[in-house]
């Protein structure tokens, strides 16, 4: 809960407080870094998981319970609404004078909600977001693989990953490939629930994706014996 309480305080923070100033490519950056902290941070207590689509996965591939995905998720969802509140809470106090990015109040548009930006359809947000979700899941199975995976190192893996697909992706719908991360500022945002089925759906049916290639590349093969 506290995980995800920070990567939507930060990460979306990123772009409510400081996205005139860093640009895409900064509330990228945030993104990945956010959960690079976070994943040394809790991950020997939770795996730092921060995200319904990436306990979906470990569910899925019998890394988890469904007691414990159920859990999870009910978390993380608590989680990214007390994030969402606090960000609320700081565009609420800001003087006339601040420059927000990420907020359009006419359109009832707060907190870098996912929402698909002009000229992109919802097919084309649910196609990036099931594409760079699988991605982004796909790291995280081979980085934290109990026997190829990359040890130390795997946190590091996770967020340039994270922080790769934001990159590229916030110009289509704000990025999502997380659920929790479009429900807390959808609270707050009145236009963001006509696409938040996409924000949802598409980040799932990625990790499903993802397990499958997962298991499909490293399903274990017989070993021939070469005839002597």
């Amino acid at each position: 809960m506290f995980g995800t309480l920070f990567l939507v305080l930060m990460a979306c923070g990123s772009a409510v407080l400081a996205g005139p100033s860093i640009g895409v490519l900064g509330i990228g950056l945030c993104f990945g870094l956010i959960l690079i902290c976070l994943c040394y941070c809790i991950g020997n207590i939770s795996g730092c998981h921060v995200n319904p689509a990436v306990s979906f996965a470990m569910w899925i591939s019998g890394r988890m319970s469904a007691k414990e995905f159920g859990i999870y998720v009910i978390a993380q969802l608590l989680g990214a609404a007390v994030g969402a509140a606090f960000l609320f809470w700081f565009v609420e106090m800001g003087g006339p004078e601040f420059v927000f990015g990420g907020t359009t109040p006419s359109s009832g548009n707060y907190l870098a909600a996912n929402v698909c930006q002009p000229g992109v359809s919802q097919g084309m947000a649910l196609f990036v977001e099931i594409l760079f979700t699988m991605v982004f899941v796909l790291v995280i199975l081979g980085a934290t693989d109990p026997k190829k995976g990359a040890g130390k190192f795997s946190g590091l893996a996770i967020g340039i990953a994270l922080g790769l697909v934001n990159i590229v992706g916030i110009p289509v719908d704000n990025c999502s490939v997380n659920p929790a991360r479009s429900f807390g500022p959808a609270l707050f945002s009145s236009n963001a629930w006509p696409d938040f089925w996409v924000m949802v759906v598409g980040p799932l049916v990625g990790a499903a994706l993802a397990v499958f290639v997962y298991t499909l590349i490293f399903r274990p093969t017989p070993q021939i014996e070469a005839d002597i």
